[in-house]
């Protein structure tokens, strides 16, 4: 609390009382840039080294589905790595479940074209109307 003194119209002290408000803003501003930088890390799950592509980010449901293709060609659903026997059984269900019909796909960027279209061709045999691929944009969106 800020107290200064001034003086009134008889020549005496009078007291005001302020609250300083600039710590708390401060404190503020740290919080959002912090939330800022790490809220894109929430999304995803398994780190993979997504390629660099132009264009516009899209919107995406609350809940999607995530199947993650790593550098060592392993597959994951969210953090989970999902065994070859275990996949088309696990694709039918969650397409299934899916509200969507929509499934995002995370290739790393070393895994070869053509490995990344085997999971596709899986993802769509499994029921699956729409495979999103998903990578980062390009510093400036792509100009």
């Amino acid at each position: 609390m800020i107290e200064r003194e001034q003086a009134d119209e008889r020549g005496g002290a009078e007291l005001i009382s302020d609250i300083n408000v600039t710590p708390f803003i401060d404190i503020m501003l740290v919080l959002l840039i912090i939330f800022m930088v790490t809220a894109p890390l929430m999304v995803g799950g398994v780190s993979v080294s997504l390629p660099k592509i132009g264009g516009e980010a899209i919107t995406r449901p609350e809940k999607p589905v995530i199947v993650s293709l790593d550098a060592d060609s392993r597959v994951f659903i969210d953090k989970r790595e999902v065994p070859a026997e275990e996949r088309d059984e696990l694709f039918k269900t969650l397409a299934r479940q899916s509200e969507s019909g929509e499934v995002y796909v995370r290739g790393d960027g070393a895994i070869a074209y053509a490995r990344v279209m085997e999971l596709m061709g899986e993802l769509g045999d499994a029921g699956f109307a729409r495979v999103i691929l998903v990578a980062d944009l390009k510093p400036g969106g792509g100009k």
